[in-house]
């Protein structure tokens, strides 16, 4: 396993067979799990490139499998979900998934996810500058970011949308401005994504909601990163 492969995980044998087959069709490595402890052993392994995972799963569900996941990992985790649970999906994306798709789905919509969610860790690693607002320092090359010279531990979304805004300092950004920066302009979902990733960003910055020093919420338009 390694840059190209992407593990499957669905207790559902024909839908791991149907992706898989559209994945390979594309290009990609595809390994397969049934369960989230086949999972968490086949990612022991070896690195993947990315982790397609059902929520509903034997045994260890997916998020719970998403939680042990990012104990050790920030493999991009991309999220099966029936139309109908939508807390499953915020709950998803709170513990660490990168974005999500809903059942019943279409192949090249998740191979075009897969894909999107690729180029945004190809595009970060090819950056090669420092940013740096108040006591955040933001390197797009090394894909790190500290704050006060401590490290901040961030998902690899995370660090894209954090990118994203400290791209244009006090620039405001929509929702759409920022999923087209981030999620790539082909995304499907709802728009309020982005501020569950905002909320999440904020945590991990140590930035006060009610009290903001770095992400500012400008109501009915968008999200700001503070100027410098």
């Amino acid at each position: 396993m390694g840059g190209r492969t992407v593990l499957v995980v669905d207790d559902e044998e024909n839908i791991r067979d149907l992706v898989g087959g559209y994945l390979r069709r594309d290009g990609f490595d595809v390994a397969e799990a049934a369960s989230g402890e086949d999972a968490l052993a086949a990612l022991a392994r070896g690195p993947v490139a990315l982790v397609l995972l059902d929520v509903r799963l034997p045994g260890i569900d997916g998020v719970e499998t998403l939680r042990r996941i990012r104990r050790t990992s920030d493999v991009p985790v991309l999220m099966l979900t029936a139309r109908a649970e939508e807390a499953d999906r915020i709950v998803g994306l709170e513990v660490g998934a990168d974005d999500y798709v809903t059942k019943p789905f279409s192949p090249r919509e998740v191979v075009a996810r897969v894909r999107a969610i690729l180029r945004r860790g190809d595009a970060g690693a090819r950056g090669a500058d420092t940013i740096e607002v108040g006591d955040v320092s933001i390197d797009l090359a090394g894909r790190e970011v500290t704050v006060g010279g401590t490290a901040a531990t961030l998902t690899a979304l995370e660090f894209d949308l954090l990118a994203a805004l400290a791209s244009a300092p006090g620039r405001v950004f929509t929702r759409r401005q920022l999923i087209e920066r981030v999620w790539g302009w082909d995304f499907f979902g709802d728009e309020r994504i982005v501020d569950v990733h905002v909320r999440k960003l904020r945590r991990a910055l140590g930035d006060d909601a009610d009290h903001p020093r770095l992400l500012h919420t400008v109501r009915g338009v968008g999200y700001k990163l503070a100027a410098p």
